[in-house]
């Protein structure tokens, strides 16, 4: 087995989420809840077809983020994998949505940070093992840190 790290391409920052499901009817499925969520909601959506013609599936509402998510789950090529790139919204107003479609097994990441995927290669094909998810830890927030916190929050609306 050969392990390989792959940097998720995102050049624009945009939020993506990243899991695991386990049959092909996952692409109509995620696009029907993404496309349900809000009306607003732009997205691009790509799924690692793991037996067959072993294919890369896809579908969205915006073309740059259906290209987006169709080169890296190709870049990945790890069996079952989806990937979904949003604009327009973020990870944490779709993600239990996404959690409930019955294929999806897991949820690798939900961000907008800089991701590199850990892979396994073995002669069978490849999985993921994990993800690395921004940056290591700085130090503690310091009490105008906090308030830094609870504006953000503010602004984007998630609290009162």
């Amino acid at each position: 087995m050969d392990y390989k790290i792959v940097k998720i391409e995102n050049p624009d920052g945009h939020n993506f989420i990243m899991g695991h499901s386990h049959f092909i009817k996952t692409v109509e499925d995620l696009h029907e809840v993404l496309a349900g969520a809000s009306p607003t909601l732009k997205f691009g959506l790509a799924f690692c077809e793991a037996s067959g013609p072993c294919l890369v599936r896809y579908s969205g509402n915006d073309e740059e983020l259906i290209e987006l998510a169709k080169n890296n789950a190709y870049t990945l090529s790890s069996g079952h994998l989806f990937i979904i790139f949003l604009r327009e919204g973020f990870p944490v107003n779709v993600l239990n949505a996404v959690k409930m479609v019955p294929e999806v097994c897991r949820i690798f990441c939900a961000t907008a940070n800089p991701v590199q995927v850990v892979l396994a290669q073995t002669e069978q094909g490849r999985g993921v093992l994990g993800v690395v998810d921004g940056f290591s830890s700085k130090g503690f927030e310091t009490p105008g840190d906090k308030e830094q916190r609870k504006k953000l929050l503010r602004d984007f609306g998630y609290k009162l």
